[in-house]
């Protein structure tokens, strides 16, 4: 009776994993499409660019907040997720603090245009924006701490302002093709790892 049970069960698990999958396809498209085309793209790019269909994107984002929601909450989760992989995988710190950074920035690019397209609803973007603090503030400081505990850095760079000195450099990087956020994001990590002059 078990195992009947069980294979009565599949259907319906390998549906949500086909769900799941679709779902993941979507954020996945909808990201890229943020990046080159701003958070107002068609739904049809969408879908083309995740090769599903309209009523599929619909089915689990009903509306235009509820994808950039979802977008940028699975951005967050990526960039909090990849900082102690990166740890785990570097033998140095620095490195896996460059590379997460870049990741960061990134996530930055991706979140372009969030705040219009969450407007009418300030509430929600009040909660993401504490959401992204909460996962990603601790991430920040682990990568730091470590970076510090190699000798790789100096001591007291708080994550805060470093994250938000990034997002600031950031800051009209898609309206300028002259300006390269990521040359001063570069030349801003050479500068923790220099001693402090008396």
């Amino acid at each position: 009776m078990a195992a009947e049970g069980s294979a009565g069960e599949s259907p319906s698990r390998g549906k949500r994993a086909d769900a799941q999958r679709n779902r993941e396809t979507v954020l996945a498209a909808a990201a890229e499409v943020f990046v080159t085309s701003g958070v107002d793209a068609p739904i049809r790019k969408i879908a083309a660019q995740a090769g599903v269909g309209m009523a599929t994107i619909y089915r689990h984002f009903p509306t235009r907040a509820d994808l950039v929601t979802a977008v940028y909450r699975h951005q967050i989760e990526a960039c909090a997720e990849a900082g102690p992989n990166l740890l785990a995988s570097d033998s140095s710190a620095l490195h896996a603090l460059e590379q997460w950074i870049d990741l960061f920035v990134d996530f930055l690019v991706t979140k372009h245009g969030l705040a219009d397209a969450l407007q009418s609803d300030s509430d929600r973007f009040a909660a993401l924006h504490s959401y992204f603090l909460d996962r990603l503030l601790p991430v920040c400081a682990q990568l730091l701490d470590a970076a510090v505990e190699a000798g790789d850095i100096r001591a007291g760079t708080q994550p805060y302002e470093l994250m938000r000195g990034i997002g600031n450099l950031c800051i009209g990087h898609d309206n300028d093709p002259r300006y390269d956020p990521r040359r001063l994001i570069a030349l801003l990590l050479r500068g923790l790892q220099q001693p402090l002059t008396p």
